[in-house]
Order: structure tokens, then C-alpha cells, then sequence
């Protein structure tokens, strides 16, 4: 049965980190380099009886990510730019993003301090690639191009909708959390996992066959007991639909219990 997302559901508030872009941004008469977040990554956390601290990225290197790691309960890898190729040992696609190197390394570096603390750590669109190629899988460049089967992946128009199914692995942490085997979600991205990291294994699947969740492998819980990652943005359907409260109500849950949660 699918978790409720309520603050009377953690015992205690945990705090949780939410990786950040950091790019050209405006506002009012400001045209800058700055670090940011859309809100609803926070209404996903706080909804949840969570409190939300950003990440941005900079210099980093295992002292400096293992102090940011001792002030939090748990991580949130978020969404973003494609994950530069190199790090898979891949070429670039024509359609791949300008690399932004400095957080992906930020990124991988926290993972790993996440990891070796043993924190509950939730990777969202952009965030399952990152756990994935840090993990030592590989993936796919481009979608449309290299899976000309696929359907349409990259809905840019209607990013707070449901546009198509997942098929949910039985028994899987996901399907547990949303009480189905199969959810309805949006979907804006063009790349996705191919080789799967091998202490990973897959949670869900759109119909076409693009990996749509990864999880720990049972019997990986030498790393940590919460590690999930999703393709889907389901921070943005937090406020209508209950399965995606689900997985922000179990994450923050893990968060306030040293990684337990109950389902």
C-alpha cells in the first residue's frame, strides 16, 4: 500500500540535501552565473515532514564533501544537464549537453560520502544516471536516436502530467512504496540508463523498454538500505497524485530513521 506524506509519518524532522544547477540565470535585472533549484524539489522534501537545504556545486574533494555529509540525514541528486559521456568512457552525441564538469563532480563526490555513511539517498531524472554511472554503468546518449522503437520520452510540454506507464519490477522498493505494479508518470529526458551498475538492479520499465528505476540490489546493504533512482520527475506531481507523495514520504522517512523506513 502506498506511504501517505505527512510530517506525523518521521519522528523527527530530518534534513535533506538537494543537489543544485549552476548556470546563466535571470531575475529582475540580474543576468548571472547563479547556483538554483525550482521549488517543487523543496515542496517534495517539506510535504514530507522533511527540512530542505540546497547543494550548489563547487570545489570539492572527499574532506569537503564528508563535512557537507555529517550536517545531513539524507540526499537528493536532482535533475539537470546530461552527465558528461567521459565519465562512462563514452564519445559525445551530437544532442549531448555542454558537460558541466564541476557538478558532476560535485555530485559523484557527495554520492560517495552519502554512500560511505550509509545515508538514504534519492536520485531524480538526471540524479538515476548519476547513481548509475558512478556506480559503474554506462548510458544511452540519446534516446530517439539509439532506440528508434521508443516512444517519446522527452514531453516537454506537459512536464506535470502523466503521458505514459511504468511497469514496476514485483517486490522492487518502488512498487512497494507506491503500492502497484505500475505507475503513471511525466517524462522529460532523452537519455536513460543503459548498462546497469552492478550493485543495482532495475525497478521499473516504460513499455517501450527504457529503464525507468533503479534500486539496490538485495544483499547491497553494505552501502546503505534506501538508495532508489528515478527517470520520472515526481516532484512535480507531489501535489496530485498520491504515488508520487509515496516516494518523497518513504525517502524522508529513511531520513528520520537512520535509514529505516516502513512499508
Amino acid at each position: 500500500m502506498a506511504l501517505s506524506a505527512s510530517e506525523s509519518d518521521v519522528p523527527t524532522r530530518p534534513v535533506v540535501g538537494l543537489t543544485t544547477y549552476l548556470q546563466q540565470a535571470q531575475s529582475g535585472v540580474w543576468d548571472v552565473h547563479a547556483s538554483f533549484l525550482p521549488g517543487i524539489y523543496l515542496d517534495g522534501v517539506t510535504l514530507a515532514g522533511g527540512i530542505a537545504t540546497l547543494l550548489p556545486p563547487q570545489p570539492v574533494d572527499a574532506d569537503i564533501a564528508a563535512r557537507v555529509t555529517d550536517g545531513l540525514d539524507g540526499l537528493i541528486i536532482t535533475g539537470g544537464r546530461d552527465v558528461d559521456p567521459a565519465a562512462y568512457g563514452h564519445d559525445a552525441h551530437p544532442s549531448t549537453d555542454e558537460p558541466a564538469r564541476d557538478r558532476d563532480a560535485w555530485e559523484f563526490a557527495l554520492l560517495a560520502a552519502a554512500l560511505r555513511r550509509g545515508m538514504p539517498v534519492l536520485g531524480i531524472c538526471r540524479g538515476v544516471q548519476v547513481l548509475n554511472v558512478a556506480l559503474g554503468g554506462t548510458l544511452l546518449a540519446d534516446i530517439a536516436s539509439q532506440r528508434p522503437g521508443a516512444i517519446n520520452h522527452r514531453r516537454l510540454d506537459q512536464r506535470s502530467e502523466i503521458v505514459h506507464e511504468v511497469l514496476l519490477t514485483p517486490e522492487s522498493l518502488l512498487s512497494k512504496i507506491t503500492g502497484g505494479h505500475s505507475l503513471g508518470v511525466n517524462s522529460t529526458h532523452h537519455q536513460a540508463v543503459a548498462r546497469v551498475a552492478g550493485p543495482l538492479r532495475v525497478a521499473a520499465t516504460s513499455r517501450d523498454g527504457i529503464i525507468e528505476g533503479l534500486e539496490l540490489k538485495p544483499g547491497a546493504a553494505r552501502m546503505l538500505p534506501f538508495l532508489l533512482g528515478v527517470q520520472f520527475h515526481p516532484e512535480r506531481l507531489v501535489k496530485r497524485h498520491r504515488e508520487h507523495r509515496a516516494i518523497f514520504a518513504a525517502f524522508v522517512q529513511a531520513c528520520a530513521r537512520n535509514g529505516k523506513f516502513d512499508l
